[in-house]
């Protein structure tokens, strides 16, 4: 243990909360005093002539109507089209060189830099926004965060961060948000990533600009991670009391030495995620030590420390107790809202200044308190003590409470004109803020809620307060993109974990529905005697498949092209038929010699290997039979549909010739594509396909197609290859390491884990790009494509 850590924590808090108890004074004067107000409202009414359409244009506004600003790619063209899309991506960036680094706006090189990216953010958006209405894809995207990782040179790092950060959601407790740990984390990163570009400049050699981007990515995940498995989880009702006093010992010893203490016998419920989230945030702490030099990780275990207590303050306060003062309230508030911003400094080693230091730690109680009143019902729901809180229960019986929101309209006039200094632009800026807040929260919680909370809050000065809600109501252009980004993000993701469970329950029950229908009927025993053989291929059947191939043709023929399911059952037990024929042949001693598949011995295994070969041939002609029965088609279609089937077993053929002429031999990247495109793609491609030429699909659409499954196809194939060397037999349901046994060339062979996943997510990107070319959106293919580079099996 380190005994200066631990002497030095406590004094560390002790001066925070000296500095913040000079804050706070001061703020209390200018409330007591109430000399802001005559301030602000010179300020707002300069303000205003910005934002409040004249009256006597009120019929010309309207026809201008804005549009609804959920949706977000029409949205950013009406900005584009009216000429407001500059002034707003500026007053967006503006707000966040003064939030997130610090910065004053009156600087000439802050203005030049802020100039600059909105420049480039205008182009990004604005092409972003024609693509995906000329394709119908999302706005936000894998793809796009792929192609600019790349450019970057840390697509290797994009990698690791989103598999981390679907790992946390996974690991969300129910009684937690998952969405939004997602979204906090995604914006963590983006901050500390965002911080590093303003500390490294411009002119740095690519090589060190990507190591610098690699390193502020995972630190980013590493303090953003502290979000949903401390503030989050300590704040949730999910762990018990004892739990909770637990963890919070554990985090304490951490900050105050500087060490992960051990996870020893765990007491309560929650065992299995606490291992995991010691696990992963020991982890992140490791990661952000070895990042760190002295000074700075000195710095980095103060500024947690202050924050950890802070939250540790507010978190043991009871909304039932009638005694706390004013200062108990609110210093904790400066605290934390300080520290919280100062740790990320500390962690990207920025070089010393005072001036950001001190406007950071000013500026952070107008953000929470901005904050805790968008969520004081929540808040008041869960018993939290905050000044809105507390004022909500109290107020009536304490009449020395300070009103949280004149202290906050306090706050703001302390900015502008004590840190500020009465700078035109940061004023435009914060008022543009408040303002903005105010009127979402009106149109979140509706105007009875809204005006009933007015009536408790704004009631410290008439005519001020008058003047407040004429704003809300009247003034416009106030908006802010990382407000639109925040409700985009949650929305995308909360519709693709819908689109996402869909997509996987209407998988199982059409899984089921194929299981049902595979057995081969001892009656068929009319054209083939052999009942073993018929054991066999029912044996091989009945095992536990994905049934990929034959769910994608429903989806396709189903959802997509409208075709009848029941028409179309002969073609996906055709495709079942096949693939297992294709597997049965693949696990041969004379092949890949595999005894186990689908988590049971293998046919030669079970029986013996004539038996096998002659099980494969069995069913695949029990394919063309199944192809030959449909019903409700023209002949035509049908002829075509089984010549196409052919010709792709035989390009199937020869992807496994392929494989078996490439035993011990070392192949190129090339050769391993083209293998993996006869031997796995294109039976992808048959089931895309099939269902097109049955519904008469034209030549773009099917070519389209088959540019999806090729590369959908290779992605999978890697996906298998990394599962072989990192899956157990208990998900995968076959051995591992069969590739290393075979002397197999595989993608990790030839290009490492890394160049694989590297690989795969490159063919990820050019499937998804080949669904740009389809004259419709498929969310079904999308979903499948994240299915096959995200399983475990």
């Amino acid at each position: 243990m380190n005994q200066e850590l631990l002497k030095n924590a406590d004094a560390c808090y002790r001066f925070a909360e000296q500095q913040a108890a000079i804050y706070f004074e001061s703020l209390s004067v200018q409330l007591s005093e109430q000399n802001y107000i005559p301030i602000l409202t010179n300020d707002i009414h300069s303000w205003k002539h910005n934002h409040v359409k004249p009256s006597f244009i009120p019929l010309l506004w309207r026809k201008k109507k804005k549009l609804d600003k959920q949706d977000y790619s029409s949205y950013i063209q009406w900005l584009e089209h009216t000429g407001k899309l500059e002034s707003y991506l500026d007053r967006s960036i503006s707000y966040i060189f003064i939030r997130d680094l610090g910065k004053a706006l009156d600087e000439p090189a802050t203005q030049a830099r802020i100039q600059r990216d909105v420049a480039r953010l205008r182009k990004h958006v604005t092409e972003s926004v024609a693509k995906s209405q000329q394709n119908k894809h999302e706005t936000f995207s894998m793809v796009g965060l792929y192609r600019l990782a790349q450019k970057e040179g840390v697509e290797s790092t994009l990698i690791w961060v989103m598999d981390k950060i679907k790992t946390v959601s996974l690991n969300i407790p129910s009684g937690m948000n998952a969405e939004e740990a997602q979204r906090k984390l995604i914006k963590i990163i983006a901050g500390v990533v965002m911080q590093v570009f303003e500390e490294m400049g411009d002119k740095l050699e690519p090589k060190e600009r990507t190591e610098k981007l690699d390193k502020a990515i995972r630190l980013g995940y590493s303090y953003g991670l502290t979000y949903p498995f401390i503030d989050d989880l300590l704040d949730s009702k999910v762990l018990s009391r004892k739990e909770e006093r637990q963890y919070s010992e554990m985090i304490r010893i951490t900050l105050t030495t500087g060490t992960v203490p051990d996870m020893e016998e765990w007491t309560g419920d929650n065992r299995e995620l606490m291992k995991y989230i010691h696990a992963e945030l020991k982890d992140a702490f490791e990661f952000i030590k070895a990042n760190q030099e002295q000074a700075t990780w000195l710095s980095f275990l103060e500024q947690s420390y202050i924050f950890f207590k802070s939250q540790e303050v507010d978190r043991d306060k009871e909304l039932s107790n009638e005694t706390y003062s004013n200062e108990e309230l609110y210093i904790p508030v400066i605290v934390k809202s300080a520290s919280s911003r100062l740790i990320v400094r500390s962690i990207i080693r920025a070089s010393e200044d005072k001036d950001i230091d001190n406007r950071t730690f000013f500026y952070g109680i107008y953000n929470q308190l901005a904050d805790d009143f968008a969520d004081m019902f929540e808040d008041l729901e869960e018993g939290r003590v905050t000044p809105y809180t507390y004022y909500l229960k109290h107020h009536d019986k304490r009449l020395d409470l300070i009103n949280p929101f004149e202290l906050y309209w306090t706050v703001i006039s302390y900015l502008i004109h004590d840190v500020y200094h009465s700078d035109a632009k940061t004023c435009e800026i914060i008022l543009d803020r408040a303002i903005n807040g105010l009127k979402r929260y009106k149109n979140r919680m509706g105007i009875k809620t809204y005006n009933d909370v007015m009536e408790i809050f704004a009631s410290f000065h008439q005519s001020f307060n008058h003047l407040i809600e004429q704003m809300v109501r009247k003034a416009d252009d106030v908006d802010f993109f990382d407000k639109l980004l925040r409700d985009h993000m949650i929305k995308e993701l909360i519709n693709e974990r819908k689109q996402q469970e869909e997509f996987l329950n209407v998988g199982k029950n059409i899984r089921m529905k194929i299981n049902h229908i595979l057995e081969i009927p001892k009656s068929n025993a009319e054209f083939l005697k052999n009942e073993p053989i018929i054991d066999a291929a029912n044996y091989s059947l009945k095992s536990d498949g994905k049934r990929l191939r034959p769910i994608i043709t429903w989806f396709m023929g189903v959802r997509e092209y409208r075709l009848n399911e029941s028409a179309i059952l002969p073609l996906l037990k055709s495709l079942e038929y096949m693939h297992t024929a294709s597997l049965i042949y693949d696990d041969l001693p004379s092949q890949d010699n595999a005894s186990i598949r689908r988590g049971r011995p293998t046919v030669h295994e079970m029986y013996n290997t004539a038996t096998a070969e002659l099980t494969a041939l069995l069913l695949t002609q029990m394919a063309v039979f199944e192809q030959a029965s449909l019903q409700g088609f023209s002949p035509k279609k049908v002829l075509h549909l089984i010549q196409y089937s052919s010709r792709m077993t035989v390009d199937m053929c020869t992807g496994q010739a392929m494989d078996l002429d490439s035993r011990g031999k070392q192949l190129t990247l090339e050769e391993l594509n083209t293998m993996s495109l006869y031997k796995t793609a294109f039976g992808f491609e048959a089931s895309l396909i099939m269902p097109a030429i049955l519904a008469g699909a034209d030549e773009l659409e099917m070519n389209a197609l088959k540019k999806f499954a090729h590369h959908a196809g290779i992605a999978f194939q890697i996906k298998d290859d990394l599962l072989d060397v990192e899956g157990e037999l208990s998900t995968l349901g076959k051995h591992a390491s069969k590739d290393v046994e075979n002397n197999n060339s595989t993608f990790v062979s030839i290009l490492g884990k890394d160049g694989a996943r590297r690989e795969m997510w490159d063919h990820y990107c050019l499937a998804i790009e080949a669904l740009q070319e389809r004259k419709q959106d498929t969310p079904f293919l999308k979903h499948l494509l994240n299915y096959i580079v995200k399983r475990d099996s």
